[in-house]
């Protein structure tokens, strides 16, 4: 798949975001990130900060170089934002006050852009556009076959 100078823009602007965010993990936000961890999870909470931390970080630098993989790492990257999202909710049904969010509707208003993000790593790395024509050129075929 051959990227459009914006999708590698924002392609790069989202491995930066991801690095930044995996070593504020480990580092400036750690306390911050154990408001996001929801207390039902049964692995240690700062320890579920530090491990999304070097995965974020991970990711960054998947996304940042591994342009030849791009379709593969997109795909991981979204299920990693859809593993997060339930993070997101907790934050917003403990009312935990973190990264400026200091009233459920600013915890509300956050919500839809974790959608927002799935739908640009998916589009930005072309994993959609790949699975998009994969499934109209499989329906193709069966188009060919005998009745």
């Amino acid at each position: 798949m051959q990227s459009t100078k914006s999708q590698t823009t924002v392609r790069i602007l989202l491995g930066l975001f991801l690095l930044l965010a995996g070593i504020s993990h480990l580092s400036f936000q750690r306390t911050a990130f154990l408001a996001q961890v929801p207390e039902w999870l049964p692995i240690l909470r700062d320890t579920n900060v530090l491990l999304s931390g070097v995965v974020e970080i991970l990711f960054g630098v998947s996304l940042l170089f591994l342009s030849k993989r791009q379709t593969t790492v997109g795909w991981i990257v979204a299920i990693f934002f859809i593993g997060v999202f339930p993070g997101k909710i907790a934050q917003l049904i403990n009312h935990k006050d973190a990264f400026g969010l200091n009233s459920d509707l600013l915890r509300w208003i956050r919500l839809p852009f974790q959608p927002l993000l799935i739908g640009l790593v998916l589009w930005n790395t072309g994993a959609w556009s790949t699975w998009r024509n994969k499934i109209k050129s499989k329906n193709r075929f069966h188009e060919l076959l005998p009745q």
